[in-house]
């Protein structure tokens, strides 16, 4: 399966939100690499990002088959690890949606690294084709119903409300629900299983 054509848009339209709501931020948005904070805890990723890291997966096992094998094991110790508590199939990686498989998702693997995340340098592997959450995480967005406003903790301390809002990062989520919309498969999983195909 391919990603749709609009996601080089989606990421684009991403990427641009984000320098802006950093250059308004100035000093209150500490994010760098190396601060890594963000790269633990398993988070549920829409179709249209699994279909993403595969994608760069499938460009990176021929380009830095080194890099690409590092990953890959990573991917696979995550697994080792977490794969017993997973609240889904932990065969194929895709999340459960009843009630209690979503109960237990709230305390699955809340500290574990990510297995894109390079320990030693603190960089992201994958960071060109990270999922949406990733390239959201740092400044203010609109979570829930859009009425509450969230950010990393480690960012905007010390910060007025005021200050907080005049940073928020516009998230366009009815070009990804449209890119959503072109994909067949609908289920979610986590990086781990999509780093593995």
């Amino acid at each position: 399966m391919r990603l749709p054509t609009g996601d080089s848009l989606l990421v684009q339209i991403m990427s641009a939100a984000f320098a802006d709501s950093a250059a308004r931020a100035g000093k209150h948005l500490v994010c760098r690499q190396g601060c890594t904070q963000c790269c633990h805890g398993a988070f549920a990723l829409n179709s249209l990002d699994a279909l993403r890291l595969r994608a760069g997966m499938d460009i990176l096992r021929p380009t830095e088959p080194v890099l690409a094998a590092q990953i890959e094991v990573r991917a696979r110790a995550w697994v080792a690890e977490h794969g017993a508590e997973f609240p889904g199939d932990a065969e194929t990686g895709l999340l459960g949606d009843s009630k209690l498989d979503q109960e237990r998702f709230e305390d699955f693997a809340n500290e574990a690294a990510c297995p894109a995340l390079d320990a030693a340098t603190g960089r992201c592997d994958v960071y060109v084709w990270r999922p949406m959450t990733c390239r959201a995480f740092g400044p203010p967005v609109r979570v829930g119903d859009g009425e509450a406003m969230a950010h990393c903790e480690l960012c905007f301390t010390g910060a007025e409300a005021a200050e907080v809002l005049a940073c928020e990062m516009m998230v366009p989520h009815d070009l990804e629900a449209e890119l959503l919309e072109e994909i067949p498969m609908k289920e979610e999983t986590v990086v781990a299983y999509a780093l593995l195909g």
